[in-house]
């Protein structure tokens, strides 16, 4: 029971020195020795050894050996030179470390001013519901002036947006590694002026924001169940149906998202896109702070991880500008992590105290299986946190869920390492019971269709390349069912060990980046499912893997994707399998 009870080597930060003072007088003479609340003591379990089922401070380092008052004057001024150039080296190397990421930032704002101008006054290849419909101000934003005197050729767009979308990825790389030597208000202050910039954009690249708005007039106008009902067969007549493109696809967002569209209608059509919009950048914003939150509760760098969240390139232009609902699902994950970490910090300290020992017999035995099941030993000690934060937590899980499915892949593998077990999932309990309730008496017995969006293939996604690459002819039947196999075996492994290590922010990062590799249907602003686990985690695997994985989407969608697979002799349409789901989609998208 020691793993169960013992303090997660991972997740087990404590809140700074403020916190450390506050409660260090709930400590009872029996807790280990500490500095008083002093950051050498009350600092991350990353700075610590481990030993057993408590963290223990690392032993301060030897002293310096004092030198004989005798020495030599000659060499001691030698010694003093010689001190004195690496410091002077590490001062210049720090002073150029945070000019290149000021700089990157300002590029960074730059990159998106001008690529977001030139969405609103040339449309083009940016925003491709202007090539079906009229481009009306509302849906162009108000920044095109800025580049309305430019004319370019769609040669001149393409190669426009694969220089800066790269150009941000280099800045954002260096802006995330010299985070330690910026001013927390020029990071901040850039991640909001950049979600600023892109609320104002119009809809990048794809229509998503549309076909939400569109599902939730289906129901709220026409009474149209979207979970039963496609598009096509509402009146084509509606402004949202011109602007969307997936009239053969049932609905497989969740019910609480499509209340919230439905919720929108009175506004009308210009009124709910840019209240979606509002919503989404709130959104994101929330997500940046939670993350920035999460990091000092555990001890990371809170700047660090707030730019890894807020300011990655992808997610700004294909998800914040592309408008989609990604963010409102990330928001609830990233707030149940905090009430759970939350309530863990709040416990630290007390955990740090063997519980007394019970009586024997059947009662110490229902006690210590009671005990193994929950995660914290019995009896409990004295201050425990209020169970509404961490019953809270597992509503928030549940909530996301209800906002698009894939945050279900999570909610195993939270409940398994957090440390009261019982309450999270007594959360999740209530959390199903009110979303069941909810959809019930919105759409009737009926759920969102994710089987129909399941079976779509992205041309160039991972696990399509790969079947291409083994000689399938691209993402087959049997490869879907391998995949799958694979991810719920992901999940289990990672649930189980999770319980005993309480590592569950690596946890959920490993399972979410394993739903990555294995979906058929990746797109660009699926990076952000794994983002939070990057930033927050102690791996340092999670975070090369999401530098990777933004490579492999970058190259995967800019515009000359289909080039570089040509060069490589790779063309995924031009097998049989490859045809058919270039029908299959060509049914839904229309």
């Amino acid at each position: 029971m020691a793993g169960s009870a013992g303090c997660g080597a991972e997740e087990r930060g404590l809140a700074g020195d403020a916190g450390g003072r506050r409660r260090g007088a709930r400590y009872s003479a029996n807790d280990p020795p500490h500095s008083g609340g002093s950051r050498s003591t009350l600092m991350s379990i990353d700075a610590t050894h481990r030993t057993g089922r408590f963290a223990v401070a690392a032993p301060a380092p030897a002293a310096e050996p004092v030198a004989p008052a005798g020495a030599a004057s000659g060499r001691a001024g030698d010694r003093r030179t010689r001190a004195h150039r690496p410091r002077a080296r590490g001062l210049a190397h720090l002073t150029l470390a945070g000019t290149a990421s000021a700089v990157a930032l300002a590029v960074m704002i730059l990159a998106s001013l001008l690529l977001v101008s030139l969405a609103a006054s040339h449309p083009g290849i940016l925003v491709p519901v202007a090539e079906h419909s009229s481009y009306p101000m509302w849906i162009a934003g108000p920044t095109g002036f800025l580049t309305n005197w430019f004319s370019p050729t769609a040669r001149d767009e393409r190669v426009l947006f694969t220089v800066l979308i790269a150009t941000m990825l280099v800045a954002y790389l260096i802006a995330v590694y010299a985070a330690p030597r910026l001013r927390a208000r020029w990071v901040l202050g850039a991640i909001v002026v950049l979600h600023l910039i892109f609320l104002l954009s119009p809809p990048l690249t794809l229509s998503d924001v549309f076909n939400y708005l569109n599902y939730g007039r289906m129901e709220a106008v026409y009474h149209l169940n979207p979970y039963v009902t496609i598009p096509a067969l509402e009146p084509h007549a509606d402004p949202t149906f011109l602007l969307s493109n997936w009239h053969g696809l049932l609905s497989p967002y969740g019910p609480l998202f499509t209340v919230f569209t439905m919720a929108l209608v009175p506004l009308g059509v210009a009124g709910s896109f840019w209240a979606m919009k509002v919503t989404l950048m709130l959104a994101s914003l929330g997500t940046v702070l939670l993350v920035y939150r999460c990091a000092q509760l555990l001890g990371r760098n809170a700047l660090a991880a707030a730019l890894i969240v807020g300011i990655n390139p992808i997610v700004l232009v294909w998800g914040l500008g592309g408008d989609h609902n990604d963010f409102l699902m990330t928001f609830l994950l990233v707030l149940g992590f905090w009430l759970l970490l939350r309530a863990d910090s709040l416990r630290v300290g007390k955990r740090a105290r063997p519980a007394p020992e019970g009586p024997g017999g059947w009662g110490g035995g229902l006690r210590g299986a009671w005990a193994w099941i929950d995660g914290m030993p019995r009896p409990l000690v004295r201050g425990e946190p209020a169970a509404w934060m961490e019953i809270g937590a597992g509503a928030t899980l549940v909530a996301a869920v209800s906002i698009k499915a894939s945050a279900a892949v999570l909610v195993p593998v939270v409940i398994a390492g957090a440390a009261r077990r019982i309450r999270v999932l007594l959360g999740v309990l209530i959390g199903l019971a009110a979303a069941v309730a909810m959809t019930i008496f919105a759409f009737g017995v009926n759920l969102p269709d994710v089987g129909q969006q399941d079976h779509l293939v992205v041309p160039d996604g991972l696990p399509n390349l790969l079947g291409l690459a083994l000689g399938f002819g691209g993402y087959t039947s049997q490869m879907r069912a391998a995949l799958t196999l694979a991810l719920v075996g992901v999940i289990v492994a990672s649930s189980i060990w999770v319980w005993r290590t309480r590592r569950w922010l690596t946890a959920c990062g490993v399972v979410s980046l394993a739903l990555l590799l294995t979906l058929g249907w990746t797109l660009p602003w699926y990076i952000l499912w794994l983002l939070p686990f990057a930033a927050l985690s102690r791996s340092r695997g999670l975070r090369i893997a999401a530098v990777v994985f933004g490579v492999y989407i970058y190259l995967a969608w800019m515009p000359y994707s289909a080039e570089i697979l040509g060069f490589l002799h790779i063309n995924p349409a031009n097998t049989n399998l490859g045809a058919q789901e270039t029908n299959f989609m060509q049914a839904l998208l229309f």
